[in-house]
């Protein structure tokens, strides 16, 4: 073969090889820096498109591999939910409670560690009760009560079937250590009382966060509560019946001794019945009509009310003849006035009255029953337990 053709062949074949290579060995080249993605992720909870989502649940905007810019929530009418970004921007949380039954949209922003900007839209819808049923609590602010005093938080539209997750919301917190706990008399209240009687002077908060929480059947609560109120000194009424005298004490010793006619010894129906109760009211003047037994229209002074169950320390000069002698009365624990006025104006809300020696117990179905209950089945009466 001719010279020049030889050198020919030799460059074509040259030319044809590197046509099928390149410079990296044959990878394909990478694409310029900005070509990449983004390397910034954003994430919201709850995701887009969420229904139902519950009122108390944390609403937050993250990010990875970036920092958050920007981020605004707001309803339906464009009303902004509050929110903060915490130090680090990675992520965003709402510090406002959200209304049931509302959408809320979101927009977020962010720059990446590649500086590249990325953003993140979408919407949710907040759970819908069927009801939200109101609930009240007391003591009320500024209380000054007694050391038998329970807490209470009532339900007085509808019942709680989930008593867990609304007792996991009530918080009780006193200026020292007092151990208590949380009990359902039943299914529309709940009550907290200490295992003793309060310490003289405590200081006491209670906060009940039950906005936002199901109670059950498709109800939620309507409204936080709180109250902080004070436990006064410590007086204790003591009656043991069959010695027809109600003593009183402050601080463990006794201060007065007061003669008495209690509940008819020989009718159970009709004793002052035993256990530990409360002073729930006081009147200057009460109404003691009970047509059962034959009598209207009866008024007495210093009426000092410490059950439910139809119990009262009262003023009765017309049964003086008996008042430190002998037991007539139908139950309610009977004075001379001047003894009556002076032990009405000592008594305050939640004072104790314990009674013993009658031939009746008090029944645990009465209202305000708290210290009628052991303390180990009052524990036991816990949801949480």
């Amino acid at each position: 073969m001719p010279r020049q053709k030889v050198i020919a062949a030799l460059v074509l074949v040259l030319a044809l090889v590197s046509a099928c290579t390149s410079e990296t060995g044959g990878q394909a080249s990478p694409p310029a820096a900005d070509e990449r993605p983004p390397v910034a992720k954003l994430t919201a909870a709850p995701a887009d498109k969420a229904t139902g989502v519950p009122v108390k649940d944390p609403i937050t905007i993250t990010v990875t591999e970036g920092a958050l810019d920007s981020v605004e929530l707001a309803n339906a009418t464009g009303k902004a939910v509050e929110g903060e970004i915490a130090e680090d921007k990675a992520s965003w949380s709402a510090t406002e409670p959200l209304g049931y039954g509302k959408e809320y949209s979101y927009t977020a922003t962010a720059t990446g560690t590649d500086g590249k900007v990325v953003e993140l839209a979408g919407s949710f819808t907040t759970v819908a009760p069927k009801s939200t049923p109101r609930a009240t609590i007391n003591p009320v602010d500024d209380a000054v009560v007694g050391v038998g005093m329970p807490i209470s938080v009532k339900f007085p539209e509808g019942p709680v079937t989930d008593k867990a997750a609304v007792e996991k919301a009530l918080k009780v917190e006193t200026s020292g250590d007092v151990e208590g706990s949380w009990a359902w008399l039943h299914d529309r209240q709940v009550d907290w009382r200490p295992k003793e009687y309060w310490p003289a002077n405590t200081e006491v908060k209670v906060t009940a966060n039950l906005y936002g929480v199901a109670y059950g059947g498709g109800a939620y609560g309507k409204a936080d509560l709180t109250t902080e109120f004070s436990i006064g000194r410590n007086q204790v009424v003591k009656i043991h019946t069959p010695d027809h005298r109600m003593d009183v004490y402050r601080d463990g010793k006794k201060v007065k001794s007061y003669p008495a006619s209690n509940g008819r010894d020989s009718d159970p129906n009709l004793n002052t019945p035993n256990g530990t109760m409360i002073v729930m009211a006081k009147e200057k003047v009460g109404n003691f009509s009970n047509p059962r037994y034959g009598y209207t229209d009866v008024e007495k002074l210093w009426a000092v009310r410490f059950s439910n169950h139809g119990e009262f320390i009262h003023e009765n000069e017309e049964n003086r003849s008996n008042i430190g002698k002998a037991n007539t009365s139908h139950g309610c624990v009977n004075l001379f006035e001047a003894d009556a006025k002076h032990y009405f104006d000592s008594a305050i809300i939640g004072d104790p009255v314990e009674v013993s020696g009658s031939r009746a117990d008090m029944p645990t179905t009465s209202d305000v029953n708290d210290w009628l209950f052991s303390w180990a089945q009052w524990q036991s009466m816990s949801a949480l337990n």
